[in-house]
């Protein structure tokens, strides 16, 4: 449904149109003819002796006193700004809203008087289907090529349970998925645990699988082989912890939630400060396409979640599963006394909407005054106890509620205590020990009350007001009785119909009989053509799907009823307490509830297997292992060391500072992958392809985005070795050709084995398509051994393929799996690429022979390195061609020639189907590969291929001299246009060589000269003579040693 916000949302309350006042209708004649008739009638009425003076005086005082207390003690008075109702807060977060724990219906609704009615419409869902439904229709329009569909398998849905217990849950799907089946669905059921309903699913034809139950793993499951998927419970959120990841985000989730144990848990989550778990549940909710709900107050229960895909398929098996479970305890003595009944007490039950609103009192007030003549029947010697008892079913009651409908009981006539509220938990108890059971509320809904249902179920006589949603499954006298709600008195008269001398006439027994016979199929109708609408607006099946029935050619009997019948042997194994099984739930998938949330913590992603205890275990744990170690550095450090010498020493620096260059060590399945010579890369693009991808050193992974890379593991990353890849537009559209065009782009650099392979992570998910270790074995001999020579191995057969149970010949289920448009779109890239002109004659074609032969799909194959090499300088061509082809109107509405609907792969059948084209006219032999057993069989032998291949296109001259023209325009013409081609890979031609070659003779010519300039500056620079020579004078000493004495 849509949100509950406002009713300019998603989705809202809206109030419905009051119903107008019925007209009188006149007996005969005007209104002036007619009075006089009326006052003779009430003068007649007043003036004879059937009613005393006294009694009508008394009458006349119990009206006053009546209006007089429910004017007093209503709750709020008549007027209530807002209805409200204990629910979980309208946004997980607070802020705008209030703090408390009350949810409040949309705003500007005023308060609900008796008859005016809520409307529940899904806005937002129904205005996006329709505006997707108008984009495609305009847009296919103005493709100028007609797009169609040809089918090829069944469409594909996946049912995702929590357990298989049998419940109305797995009532409700298995007839639900029996019709889709009917209708042209291939489905296949998955669940966490096992149960008795595994052998019903088998029954009737729908395999199962159980999957694992952890949390922290995602499941090994390839959901994009599924068209759709069908997730029923709370207790099946453990597949989300895929369908959050790419690249399964795009597949279309509708999630059934019929459970109220998370919404009753909201409130304590949110007073725990447990902002990670909400958040993480609305993140949940926001993933599913639509959450789909069986009545119209779980909405409001969960509108903390709400982020405008609610919707709502009223009717559920469950009130009949209710009314099966208790008839199974047999407990009408404790139960009687339990609600303070006597074993002979007459007991009425009164119901009503689950919505509070200020008619409420005043319903119940009136009905009580209707049921009084029926006290009567029940004398009694104390006047203060008597057989007849009515119980209230109430959810919110208030102390001056309560008061107000005491008083007004004992008004009536009823004495104390025979007048009773009892809580919603007790309404199995109460429908099961009443005598009839009357629906007191005539706030017109949308949908039919399942406590009615259930009570139809238990074989109790139901009497309600005549609304809409009742008079449509209630004939009046047949299963139920009704009476008007614009005149709840006369409710008197029907109940004076089924009650005589204090006990049910055999005409209320009868009508009780007929009810729980249509009751236990009641709305199945609805609810299986809801989904199968539904699944009409959510999905998108490709082209290569056969359509499915509409909704409104399903068989009438295939949906009038649930399949009660496979519930007979395991009917005994019904979950008999419902909270018990919501606890196992929570238990097991609440984890939270082992820790507290931090408020102040940013960390988005915490070990859930901790509780708040062993977190501060392990940080002491890891504090005192800091210390140690910091104390064993400081030993090591006065500890004599041996000193080396210094070549040992610089030997040393120098590894450290390889070390730091380097952007991880060398690992030991890259040193294994080294000595090889075959290396098989697996391309993958998010988290959600983890589980699919090999450990052995004979794989490496590529991931096509920087985002969603393994830790640890040796991957390679795509887009840093071809930045068109940072392009989310062109990461989507090329797909595993992104991963080829990384690779070759200066391949030398990463790649130094002679073969290379790939294999797609989708591959792997289909584990009969996978290579053994025996297959793996067999393929590394033949390429050491030069078996075949240059040759292209496969392992995945197109005649195998899910796509093609038909076993169409190649450009057949090449068209299937592209709206039909695969050879056109061929067609034109090759005039594109050799520059022909065909004039759409799709006989130029390349021939792919239907010789009995098959083809490989899914790449995954191997070929020698230069091979390779050469497939990618065809493919980049060819995906150029394809890009000016469809660029232009795929990037601004999402649609191309090659799909029948908005698809960012658009290009992924083509490609993925090109490889066997080059292969094929390029005379490589072409050998598959078993994946089992390793056995290999040539597929269209050379020597028949003679006169069937076009090697002149395909051969290394050609595509080599194509190549050099476009690096040479690329290069030297530099075009404005927005070109593809040059942002595949390397662009290089012969100028280029000679341009490069002229770059260095110029920079050695310029070294040269700079070094001839710098001798000749340094012989022509001036110098300056010498001024004069500095002699060092003797010293005193020496003059004194020289000198000659002469005695006188």
């Amino acid at each position: 449904m849509g949100s509950l916000d406002s009713a300019a949302g998603s989705g809202s309350y809206k109030r419905a149109a009051a119903p107008a006042p019925v007209p009188r209708t006149p007996a005969g004649g005007g209104g002036a003819a007619r009075r006089p008739g009326v006052r003779s009638r009430l003068a007649r009425f007043v003036l004879v002796d059937k009613v005393d003076f006294l009694q009508w005086i008394g009458t006349g005082a119990a009206f006053f006193f009546v209006t007089i207390l429910v004017y007093t003690f209503l709750p709020g008075s008549l007027v209530v700004e807002n209805p409200t109702m204990l629910l979980p807060s309208r946004r997980a977060s607070g802020g705008r809203g209030r703090g408390g724990t009350e949810a409040v219906l949309p705003r500007g609704l005023g308060g609900l008087e008796t008859g005016e009615g809520l409307t529940f419409e899904p806005t937002r869902l129904r205005d996006k289907w329709a505006r997707e439904r108008s984009q495609d229709a305009q847009s296919l329009a103005e493709l100028g090529r007609p797009v169609k569909r040809v089918g090829a398998r069944k469409p594909r849905l996946a049912l995702v349970f929590g357990d298989l217990s049998p419940d109305a849950m797995q009532l409700q799907m298995i007839s639900v998925a029996s019709v889709l089946e009917a209708m042209g669905y291939e489905m296949k059921v998955f669940s966490f645990e096992d149960g008795p309903c595994s052998s019903i699913w088998s029954t009737i034809g729908i395999p199962v699988e159980i999957l694992p139950v952890d949390t922290k793993l995602l499941t090994s499951i390839d959901w994009l082989d599924y068209d759709g998927m069908l997730v029923n419970s709370i207790e099946a959120r453990p597949v989300f912890s895929s369908l959050l990841q790419e690249p399964f985000k795009s597949v279309p989730v509708i999630w059934t939630v019929q459970e109220t144990s998370l919404a009753h848990c909201i409130r304590e989550y949110k007073s725990s400060g447990m902002t990670q778990i909400l958040g993480g549940w609305q993140e949940v909710f926001s993933r599913a396409n639509v959450i789909v709900f069986p009545n119209y107050i779980l909405p409001v229960m969960y509108a903390a979640f709400d982020s405008g895909n609610y919707f709502v398929i009223p009717g559920s098996p469950a009130p009949a599963f209710q009314a099966d479970r208790f008839i199974a305890k047999n407990y009408d003595k404790d139960v009687r006394i339990s609600l303070s009944l006597g074993p002979r007490d007459f007991v009425i039950a009164m119901v009503g909407s689950q919505f509070s609103y200020d008619g409420l009192l005043m319903e119940e007030a009136l009905v009580l005054q209707a049921v009084g003549p029926l006290l009567q029947q029940y004398p009694s010697e104390n006047s203060t106890q008597t057989e007849l008892k009515v119980r209230i079913l109430t959810g919110n009651q208030t102390d001056k509620h309560r008061i107000a409908l005491e008083a007004i009981a004992l008004n009536v006539g009823f004495s104390r205590g025979a007048v009773e509220h009892v809580a919603v938990e007790d309404t199995d108890n109460l429908l099961a020990i009443a005598n009839l059971v009357i629906y007191c509320s005539c706030l017109d809904e949308q949908s039919f009350p399942g406590v009615l249902v259930e009570a139809m179920i238990l074989e109790k006589l139901v009497i309600a007001p005549d609304l809409g949603m009742i008079t449509k499954y209630i004939d009046d006298g047949i299963n139920g009785l009704l009476f008007p709600r614009k005149n709840i008195a006369m409710l008197s008269q029907v109940l004076l119909q089924v009650v005589s001398n204090g006990e049910l006439s055999d005409l209320g027994k009868n009508i009780a009989s007929v009810g729980k016979a249509r009751a236990k199929d009641l709305m199945a109708s609805e609810t299986i053509e809801g989904y199968a609408v539904l699944l009409e607006n959510v999905i998108k099946f490709p082209s290569e799907t056969l359509t499915p029935l509409s909704a409104g050619e399903i068989p009438l009997p295939l949906k009038q009823e649930w399949k009660w019948h496979l519930f007979e042997d395991v009917k005994n194994l019904y979950n008999v307490n419902e909270s018990l099984a919501d606890c196992k739930m929570l238990q097991k998938m609440d984890w939270h509830r082992n820790r507290k949330d931090d408020p102040h913590s940013i960390t988005p992603k915490i070990d859930e297997t901790f509780s708040a205890i062993a977190w501060k275990e392990e940080r002491a744990n890891g504090i005192m292992s800091a210390k140690m170690k910091l104390e064993e550095e400081y030993l090591k450090e006065r500890s004599d060391q041996p000193h080396g010498t210094w070549e040992e020493v610089y030997r040393n620096v120098k590894r450290v500072d390889r070390m730091k260059n380097e952007l991880h060590e060398r690992d030991e399945k890259e040193l294994e992958r080294t000595g090889q010579p075959l290396c098989i890369y697996e391309p993958f693009y998010g988290e959600g392809t983890w589980p699919f991808l090999h450990q052995s050193s004979l794989y490496r992974g590529i991931g096509l985005s920087s985002k969603g890379r393994r830790f640890g593991a040796d991957d390679i990353d795509a887009s840093s070795r071809l930045p068109l890849l940072n392009s989310g537009y062109y990461r989507d559209i090329l797909g595993e050709f992104g991963a080829f065009f990384a690779l070759a782009n200066r391949i030398d650099r990463i790649h130094k084995n002679s073969w290379i392979g790939f294999q797609s992570w989708r591959v792997t998910a289909r584990k009969q398509a996978n290579l053994s270790k025996n297959a793996e074995s067999a393929m590394l001999e033949a390429i050491q051994t030069q078996k075949h020579g240059d040759a292209f191995y496969f392992w995945v057969r197109m005649d195998q393929d899910p796509r093609n149970h038909a076993n169409q010949d190649f450009w057949s289920l090449c068209d299937a799996i592209n709206a039909g448009n695969c050879r056109l779109a061929v067609l034109e890239a090759f005039q594109r690429i050799y520059g022909l002109q065909l004039d759409g004659d799709l006989n130029s074609l390349p021939r792919m022979p239907n010789d009995g032969d098959t083809w490989s799909v899914m790449q995954s194959w191997v070929m020698p390195t230069r091979s390779f090499l050469e497939f990618v300088m065809f493919s980049r061509m060819f995906v150029d061609a394809l890009d000016a082809q469809m660029y232009d109107k795929h990037n601004q509405t999402g649609h191309c020639i090659l799909s029948l609907h908005r698809d960012k792969h658009c290009y992924s059948g083509v490609l993925e189907l090109i490889v066997n084209v080059w292969a094929f006219h390029s005379a490589r032999r072409m050998v598959y590969v078993n994946p089992e057993t390793g056995a290999m069989q040539e597929q269209h032998p050379l020597e028949g291929r003679r006169g069937q291949m076009s090697i002149q296109w395909f051969s290394y001259a050609t595509l080599k001299s194509m190549d050099e023209d476009l690096a040479e325009e690329a290069d030297a013409d530099h075009p404005d246009r927005r070109w593809l081609w040059p942002q595949t890979g390397e662009v290089v031609w012969q100028g280029l060589y000679e341009r490069e070659r002229t770059m260095r003779q110029q920079e050695k010519e310029r070294r040269k000269q700079q070094t001839k300039d710098k001798i000749q500056r340094m012989k022509k620079r001036a110098r300056q003579k010498t001024i004069g020579r500095y002699i060092k004078p003797p010293s005193d000493d020496a003059g004194r040693l020289n000198d000659t004495r002469t005695d006188i």
